[in-house]
């Protein structure tokens, strides 16, 4: 049996003991009052966003909610799928102003075609 130097192998050192006992009880009772102190506010803040009632309402949307701030949280925002979604989002927002453009362009060329074919060619008379 090998004895180091400032241990005793009885435990004779109960001053020590006490103080490091009451420091983890003193921890203990913090954590308790700390998760009390969390549920509470996750309680209170269900209650002020009316979760329950949302999810009845529309719980394809609230799925979706759900689905998104997981996806940021748990760090997707900054990965190449994010980025794809991006340019995909751009190009689909652009799409109503290239049509309206296209559209403005064709008729247009249309109305130029259509009063070009209502007068005569040049050389004939």
């Amino acid at each position: 049996m090998t004895n180091y130097s400032g241990t005793t192998g009885n435990g004779t050192g109960h001053g020590e003991d006490a103080g490091f006992g009451q420091r983890v009880d003193q921890l203990g009772s913090d954590a308790q009052q700390f998760i009390g102190n969390a549920r509470s506010a996750v309680a209170d803040l269900g209650q002020a966003l009316d979760l329950k009632g949302r999810v009845e309402r529309n719980p394809y949307g609230t799925l979706a909610i759900a689905v998104g701030v997981g996806y940021v949280l748990g760090g997707g925002l900054f990965t190449p799928l994010t980025g794809r979604i991006l340019k995909l989002g751009v190009r689909l927002a652009a799409l109503p102003f290239v049509k309206d453009e296209l559209m403005g362009m064709a008729e247009s060329a249309f109305q130029g075609y259509q009063t070009g074919r209502g007068t005569p060619p040049s050389g004939s008379v």
